[in-house]
């Protein structure tokens, strides 16, 4: 005969510090590995939403990024006579050639400053990114000292809003816009004008990478197989959907830490689980001898004492879910060891990660409620009574 779950229900309501506490110790645990799994949750929504099927990113042989790669200005005339390449209206081939280097600047988080990524483009490289729009202000004007900054930038770094001036390359630079592209990398990135920025850096025929528009898929693979295979230009290419997630890798030492933070706490949470279970088990000595005097079998009690430590868990885990959730949609920086640039993205507590939690919880209740639950099912009835 099994035990009502109201007489479970009823032992923790009576017992509401230990409860509490044990429910708390299980919830910390849970918000860790959940603030964990948000944080690479965001950072790879921030990545799977960048780059384009159809575009196709051309680096030179043996470069990893854009950061280390030097694509001559010559190839282009080369590149944007290929098979399988989009034009725009104008009919001219969507080709664009880019620069990519790293500025320093002053951040809420780091006061030294912190490395950002500035994109030297021209404007079919604007036309190129779809959903790219102005929030705020205007985009630069080409042969200017002008540059538009990324949401995230504008949000993160206090001397980067509308009317400020950023100082690299051989001078001033003017904020003159806000740029977002939904939840992509491109919201921690700074726009401004190819040829002015790579005057500056004295790198006028020597850039970073080139990104193609491809007519369809199957022209996209096509020419992905013909840049790499043709001798003169000596050039790597890649889908720039694959080249933006090859960049989450920057969070997996964050997201071992986090995973091993979680694993001792949770050998903790097991043990002050089953700390709290034992110590019940000897203090309802005489209940557990009345329960198998009213005809409740061994298994029946162990069934009821290993529900209780469930559901003592599963409480820890939706207090862990709730403790987590204020950082949902928190922007927060990462760097990369990609671009060596911070990347700017949300935390993301999504349902299934809320699912996770409250497992989770739950796990740890098995474990730290099964041998209580399985000693106080093998005690005698009269050693039962006999127990103060």
């Amino acid at each position: 005969m099994a035990i009502p779950l109201a007489y479970n229900l009823r032992n923790l309501t009576v017992r509401k510090t230990t409860t509490l506490m044990t429910a708390l110790g299980v919830a910390l645990t849970v918000a860790v590995l959940l603030a964990v799994l948000a944080l690479v949750a965001g950072l790879q929504t921030a990545f799977q939403a960048s780059g384009d099927p159809l575009q196709v990113l051309v680096l030179r042989k043996g470069s990893n990024a854009e950061l280390n790669s030097n694509f001559a200005r010559a190839s282009y005339q080369d590149l944007k006579f290929k098979n399988g390449i989009a034009r725009n209206q104008a009919g001219e081939p969507m080709v664009s050639l880019e620069m990519v280097t790293v500025i320093n600047l002053e951040s809420v988080d780091s006061p030294s400053g912190m490395n950002i990524t500035l994109r030297g483009i021209s404007p079919i490289g604007l036309e190129m990114r779809g959903g790219l729009k102005i929030d705020s202000g205007r985009w630069f004007q080409q042969g200017r000292r002008e540059i538009v900054v990324g949401k995230s930038i504008a949000k993160r770094y206090p001397n980067a809003h509308i009317g400020d001036k950023l100082k690299f390359g051989r001078g001033d630079w003017e904020v003159v816009g806000v740029m977002s592209a939904g939840e992509s990398a491109v919201n921690s990135e700074v726009f401004a004008d190819l040829n002015q920025v790579s005057s500056d850096y004295n790198r006028s025929e020597v850039l970073s990478s080139a990104l193609v528009r491809a007519t369809d898929p199957i022209a996209a693979q096509a020419l992905i197989n013909d840049l790499k295979a043709d001798q003169k230009l000596n050039v790597d290419a890649r889908s720039e959907k694959e080249y933006f997630a090859s960049q989450t890798s920057s969070a997996a030492p964050i997201e071992f830490l986090g995973i091993f933070v979680a694993v001792i706490m949770t050998v903790g949470s097991c043990f002050a689980a089953m700390n709290t279970m034992y110590a019940a088990v000897a203090r309802r000595a005489k209940e557990i001898g009345t329960l198998r005097v009213l005809g409740f079998s061994r298994g029946g009690i162990l069934l009821s004492f290993f529900i209780e430590s469930l559901l003592l868990s599963g409480l820890g885990g939706i207090l862990g879910c709730i403790l987590v959730l204020p950082l949902n949609n928190i922007t927060t920086g990462i760097g990369s060891f990609v671009t060596f640039s911070e990347i700017s993205f949300q935390f993301h507590v999504t349902p299934v990660i809320m699912v996770i939690g409250v497992l989770f919880g739950v796990f740890m209740g098995a474990i730290g409620g099964l041998f209580p639950a399985r000693n106080a099912a093998k005690k005698e009835i009269l050693v039962a009574l006999r127990e103060v």
